[in-house]
């Protein structure tokens, strides 16, 4: 009986190697959610979030860039096990991945040099609007800023947004207010911009906040995931994390 006991042993170690990383798909362009140090260290609200809950699940993260458009398909391609990305969980999406509950919900707004007279998406007309390509907000502008003479131009990522404002190729963006105000406003180049308009929440193009993504039927690992971010909402960590990157608590009303 030794030998079958030790084969038993030896195969369930394996299996515990095997579910020992959880690979994250994330794109670290996204300040401060997810960005790269110079260093190339990927950090971020997400990431140390994304840590947390792998903590609380007994599983290490090992983090897979991609472009943000490309998140899903590459869940699906399962070039990772998982998306912690600042994805919002809409209807839409919800028709081909799973999520986990929110873990934050933070409004969008439109960005612009503070000289421009905003009166409603018609005072934008004729101008140049980029937005990070299947993002919630370049489906808001394409729902509400095309049909008043917008034209809204889709990046690969957020960062190549902000370089072209800074280099006058457009008249402003559309993105999340905190990512935004770290990633441009409060940079250098960001001063001469700001926000105009009402706070985005709007559920038909920004869902219920933002969750983490997975395949269909990984009933599971939802279920660690759900009950870990309520752990560490419970004990914590939660407000630990955000308070490095926030002045309120991000996780929303």
């Amino acid at each position: 009986m030794r030998a079958p006991l030790m084969a038993v042993a030896l195969a369930t170690l394996a299996g515990s190697a095997l579910a020992a990383d959880l690979r994250v798909g994330t794109n670290p362009a996204y300040e401060p959610f997810e960005y790269k140090t110079p260093s190339g260290e990927i950090v971020g609200f997400d990431i140390d979030i994304a840590n947390a809950l792998c903590e609380q699940i007994k599983r290490k993260c090992v983090f897979v860039e991609s472009e943000f458009d490309s998140v899903i398909p590459g869940l699906q391609a399962k070039k990772f096990d998982i998306i912690v990305s600042s994805i919002s969980i809409t209807p839409e999406r919800q028709r081909v991945v799973d999520f986990t509950k929110r873990y934050y919900k933070t409004p969008s707004a439109i960005v612009v040099k503070k000289t421009v007279k905003y009166t409603g998406p018609a005072s934008l007309k004729g101008m140049k609007i980029g937005v990070l390509k299947g993002s919630t907000q370049e489906k808001w502008a394409l729902g509400e800023l095309k049909p008043a003479g917008v034209n809204v131009v889709a990046y690969q990522s957020q960062d190549q947004v902000y370089l072209d404002l800074q280099a006058g190729r457009l008249d402003g963006t559309v993105a999340d207010k905190v990512e935004v105000n770290g990633g441009f406003l409060r940079k250098p180049e960001g001063k001469d911009y700001g926000y105009v308009g009402p706070d985005q929440y709007d559920v038909k193009y920004y869902g219920e906040g933002i969750g983490i993504a997975m395949r269909k039927g990984q009933k599971e690992l939802k279920q660690q995931l759900d009950e870990a971010i309520d752990t560490i909402r419970k004990n914590g960590t939660y407000a630990k994390i955000a308070k490095k990157y926030f002045d309120f608590d991000p996780y929303g009303q």
